[in-house]
């Protein structure tokens, strides 16, 4: 099935077609359809073409973009932090696709990509704590919890907090 699906970074010209995808993926009841939603928890825009412009310009960051026959089936994004240290996001897939391995293919991607073009030794990212589900299938990937908990970057009543996962990507290198 996935054969035919390629991923390439992406450029300020991709956005327009990128940015509905992202939206139904997280937010509405569209997102609904698929298992990594935010939709009970969060409402309103996830992104903005304005913010994904910002991602694709910055030198430090490359949004990797999954297309099939020309159409946008998910991203994810990946940025240079320093000293060795990567950051994985906004890994998002259409909701009807969701659970068919291409959130794999895209993690995958955006590791190698930390390797080969920030010589990264590690990739970290943030999760909405609580959301068990989704830290377990993270766990799957070699990702653990650091112990480590962020502010939420929105402030709400209540508030929401960020657990931080962490990899080591030698063993991509020496394996």
């Amino acid at each position: 099935m996935f054969s035919e699906i390629v991923i390439r970074r992406g450029d300020r010209a991709d956005l327009p077609s990128l940015y509905p995808v992202i939206e139904r993926a997280y937010r509405g009841d569209s997102a609904r359809l698929g298992w990594t939603h935010e939709a009970d928890l969060l409402d309103g825009d996830r992104t903005s073409l304005t913010i994904l412009e910002a991602v694709v310009d910055d030198p430090d960051q490359r949004l990797l973009i999954a297309w099939r026959d020309g159409t946008p089936l998910g991203c994810v994004t990946i940025m240079d932090r320093g000293d060795g240290l990567a950051y994985l996001g906004q890994l998002c897939v259409e909701p009807v696709l969701q659970a068919g391995g291409l959130g794999k293919r895209l993690i995958a991607a955006a590791e190698d990509t930390a390797i080969a073009e920030f010589d990264a030794e590690r990739v970290e990212m943030t999760v909405i704590e609580g959301r068990a589900e989704l830290i377990a299938f993270y766990a799957r990937r070699g990702y653990a919890a650091t112990g480590e908990r962020r502010d939420f970057p929105i402030a709400l009543d209540p508030p929401l907090f960020m657990v931080v996962l962490e990899r080591p990507l030698r063993e991509l290198v020496e394996g």
